[in-house]
């Protein structure tokens, strides 16, 4: 039973991450800052899980973090960094702690849990690194030059780790979702509702589960040959 952390597992991506992982034998580990939000996720198989609180933006609390879960679960197999945060602001109204603490949440948040993970899945000569990114951090997007400045550094980031572990049977890859049904898209107006889907070729918005299960198949043995790669998940918004 192959054992999976993933960080911001109690949002609209995360959960369904974490139980359709936990639904198809994984066992699941979750980072977050909410137990509350975790108790309440239907697990098939809540024996096969673990939580553990940690606020990733406070750097000692992070390092304190990762040392407990080492200490429970020694070989971390599959690691998936969702965790991220937004703080918009125009460009020219941005200062300089709005973009530092978006840099380190999603880029340098996402550099240190993978490079202390990653010590494991080399000795283990097998492992899985899937790091959540944006269609925008392809596409830009007004208000968000430091959201995308995250993503888009952690594809680079991602690129360049592939090409080092890839002969120790680690791939490194990326999914970048679109438009997904989740909190911050249900809470938009018709109108601008509207103005998104005429421009999803497909006509809908995307499900969690379609970023989910992507994850489960870069996650498998059926992924073998794949590194280095970002999946569009994102209804033919952006066709890359």
């Amino acid at each position: 039973m192959k054992k999976i952390l993933l960080t911001g597992g109690t949002g609209g991506i995360g959960k369904s991450i974490a139980k359709d992982f936990n639904a198809n034998g994984y066992y699941t580990i979750i980072m977050g800052r909410n137990k509350e939000r975790f108790d309440e996720i239907d697990f098939q198989n809540p024996e096969k899980t673990d939580f553990f609180r940690c606020d990733l933006s406070i750097k000692d609390q992070l390092s304190a973090c990762l040392e407990k879960i080492i200490k429970k679960h020694p070989l971390i197999e599959i690691l998936i960094n969702n965790a991220g945060v937004t703080e918009d602001s125009l460009f020219l109204r941005m200062d300089l702690q709005k973009w530092q603490n978006v840099i380190d949440v999603n880029l340098n948040t996402t550099f240190q849990i993978t490079n202390f993970f990653l010590k494991q899945m080399v000795k283990n000569r097998w492992g899985r690194v899937i790091n959540i990114t944006s269609v925008v951090g392809h596409t830009g997007n007004v208000g968000q030059a430091n959201y995308c400045a995250s993503k888009m550094g952690i594809i680079g980031m991602s690129k360049s780790l592939a090409l080092e572990v890839a002969k120790r049977g680690i791939t490194i890859n990326c999914i970048s979702p679109g438009f997904i049904d989740t909190k911050m898209t249900q809470g938009l107006d018709d109108n601008t509702r509207k103005l998104i889907l005429d421009k999803i070729p497909l006509g809908k918005i995307g499900e969690p589960e379609d970023v989910s299960n992507c994850a489960l198949f870069i996650a498998s043995e059926n992924s073998n040959y794949i590194t280095g790669q970002t999946f569009h998940v994102n209804g033919g918004l952006t066709m890359i």
